[in-house]
């Protein structure tokens, strides 16, 4: 599959099958993430994969109890390391490390939707609920939540924004 034909096809998806990931899936899934572009080289983030089910409840409870999270094979929680980042001060803390989890989220999206596996970036959850399920300490920071499954149904494309309105040449 070529690049562009990922990125035009993917969808955000929420309702999955009860189907494991095979681990050389998940390999390709975590090499995705690190071999992402960053900030300096800095790799400041750092990544769960979690299965355990009572976990992922948590977890979907603490995503204002979206319940499509938990039913996924696997939840990614994906956080900034902002200990890493704090080599360029407050920039690199508030932007650098937000920018590496962001890159890193779209390789892996981009290489799940190859493999036939559906994902849905989830932005709206409590920081310190997740960090608690978690046990994440004070220098990991949740930047998104991405349940990653096989599609149990997968939606049409929305529509987007016209190119005059996006982009502007000057």
């Amino acid at each position: 599959m070529d690049v562009f034909t990922a990125v035009k096809g993917r969808r955000s998806i929420r309702k999955f099958l009860k189907k494991d990931i095979p681990e050389d899936v998940l390999d390709k899934l975590v090499d995705a993430l690190i071999w992402a572009p960053s900030a300096g080289n800095l790799q400041s983030r750092k990544f769960f994969f979690v299965r355990d089910e009572k976990t992922k409840g948590r977890l979907a409870s603490a995503a204002l109890n979206q319940g499509f999270v938990s039913d996924a094979p696997v939840v990614i929680v994906c956080c900034a390391d902002i200990a890493k980042a704090s080599g360029y001060g407050q920039r690199g803390i508030e932007l650098y490390a937000i920018q590496d989890v962001a890159a890193s989220v779209m390789a892996m999206m981009l290489v799940a939707y190859e493999e036939g596996l559906g994902t849905c970036w989830v932005g709206a959850f409590k920081d310190e609920e997740v960090s608690k399920v978690l046990n994440l300490g004070n220098s990991l920071r949740p930047v998104a939540i991405v349940p990653v499954g096989y599609p149990a149904k997968i939606p049409k494309p929305t529509s987007r924004v016209s190119r005059q309105e996006a982009v502007e040449f000057r």
